[in-house]
């Protein structure tokens, strides 16, 4: 444990009491550490998962009744470091699920092997998993503070480097809370780069592509407490838009599909009438889509962009005595769900930052934490950002066909893109190239580890290489839009 001169324990503030934020504050707390979670909206109900559902309302996250997944890859770093979180999850109605479920009977895959539980994770929606690690958090000794605006940095009014350093937040009630260390994990829109300019600081170079996509999501509920049958893989990608099966607790499921931010005719989808129908049109959700009973409408989400914030600039922190993790410093495409798993991640990189080079030596801990981030996360984020851009373009040349025809085949020259269409279309016809999808496509290891297993590039170029269209069967936009039309 870390103590001031005075021989107390660090303080540290962290903002925003998201899955991330929680996660890094219990991470922090259990090295000792003096934690003071702040939140500006209220709290949950307290300790039954339907009533999270039913009754917490949380308006400062716009996502937080869209679908959401904790991969295995968040799982298991749960199990981990923070095990009473698992139990608190499990408590409020978290149920195991294995990723590959829906795959493993496929003639090609050959059922189960040993270690296929490492594709376990928990199924819950966004409300059951923040009153899940919220519970934990304060069993964890962390100080919850809910109600808590923060409107600006406290900073050191003589700084030894004339680089601002943050010593506090000032909250909306007039409050000063001093801090040894501030963490920002308030989400994809957080204020910290304007706070930081208002006392001083050099802006952060903030990149954010102007296009993003759409979310159109709904959720359902089985009369008995029973789920569909599991897809092979949750996420699919067909003529137009993407769709996702998201499984939760209490016999719930969410489905979700996500279009180009660019395609107005999709924008019908937020009608449940035509909703229901285009679901139905694809085999992988048809099913989840009529097994059980609606339980919402369509919830619509924009605002999905790839952002980055680069928080060195020049080689010069632009302020010491701050550091962001999650969808604060860098956001990932939600259509792959690795917004929670990455945030959990960020919260143990910082974790171990903080391990290695202290508190005392305060732009030393700016910089490894910023190179370290960018080392171990940045790769994930930036391929989410360029794949997203091929994805956009890929979109655009299938609303440009129509009415002239129904099939395109989107080209590039990047290898990167050209290998992630061939294991796709490879991932179901041979066990060892599924377990590499499913081993990158669960957080629990990177492309290169995966794909460097004897033999798995090779099979995936040879049951994938050159393949066009989609591997799973969906309508062509023609008949989408015939769909959407429809009366």
């Amino acid at each position: 444990m870390r103590t001031t001169k005075e021989g107390r324990p660090m303080h540290v503030v962290v903002l925003g009491a998201g899955p991330t934020g929680t996660t890094a504050a219990m991470l922090l707390a259990r090295e000792g550490h003096r934690v003071t979670l702040l939140d500006k909206d209220s709290g949950g109900p307290g300790t039954d998962g339907e009533q999270a559902w039913d009754q917490w309302r949380r308006p400062g996250v716009n996502q937080f009744r869209h679908p959401h997944i904790m991969l295995p890859g968040g799982y298991q770093l749960l199990s981990r470091e923070l095990p009473d979180a698992i139990t608190e999850l499990r408590a409020l109605g978290a149920r195991t699920h294995n990723m590959l479920d829906g795959a493993f009977d496929l003639a090609a895959i050959g059922g189960r092997k040993p270690g296929d539980e490492r594709f376990d994770t928990l199924a819950a929606r966004r409300p059951v998993i923040e009153q899940g690690l919220g519970n934990a958090a304060a069993r964890a000794g962390v100080t919850v503070r809910r109600d808590t605006p923060v409107t600006g940095f406290l900073t050191d009014p003589t700084p030894t480097s004339g680089i601002p350093h943050i010593t506090g937040v000032l909250t909306a009630q007039g409050e000063e809370i001093h801090a040894d260390l501030v963490v920002d994990a308030l989400g994809r829109n957080s204020p910290a780069s304007k706070m930081l300019t208002e006392v001083g600081a050099v802006a952060p170079v903030y990149d954010k592509h102007e296009t993003g996509f759409l979310a159109y999501s709904r959720y359902f509920r089985s009369a008995d407490g029973s789920y569909p049958e599991q897809a092979t893989w949750p996420l699919e990608h067909h003529n137009s838009l993407g769709l996702t099966t998201v499984p939760g607790e209490a016999g719930t499921w969410a489905l979700a599909l996500f279009v180009s931010a660019k395609d107005r005719a999709l924008r019908a989808l937020s009608d449940p009438a035509v909703w229901q129908r285009v679901a139905a049109l694809y085999p992988g959700m048809s099913h989840w889509a009529s097994y059980g009973e609606p339980i919402t409408g369509v919830l619509a989400m924009s605002g999905m962009e790839s952002r980055h914030r680069s928080f060195v600039v020049d080689g010069k922190p632009v302020a010491t005595g701050l550091l962001s993790v999650g969808d604060a410093w860098a956001t990932t495409n939600p259509t792959f769900g690795f917004g929670l798993t990455m945030g959990m991640s960020h919260g143990l990189l910082l974790r171990d930052v903080l391990r290695e080079v202290g508190f005392g030596d305060r732009e030393k801990l700016a910089l490894r934490f910023d190179e370290i981030t960018n080392a171990t996360l940045g790769p994930t984020q930036r391929a989410s950002a360029a794949w997203d851009l091929h994805r956009l373009a890929q979109i655009d040349l299938e609303i440009e066909s129509i009415p002239y025809q129904d099939t395109v085949t989107y080209r590039t020259d990047d290898p990167d893109w050209n290998l992630r269409q061939a294991l796709e279309a490879a991932k179901l016809w041979d066990p060892d190239v599924l377990r590499a999808f499913g081993d990158v496509g669960s957080g629990l290891a990177g492309p290169e580890e995966a794909l460097a297993r004897p033999g798995v590039l090779d099979r995936i170029m040879d049951l994938g290489g050159g393949a066009t269209g989609y591997p799973e069967p969906g309508p062509s936009r023609a008949e989408l839009l015939t769909a959407i039309g429809a009366k």
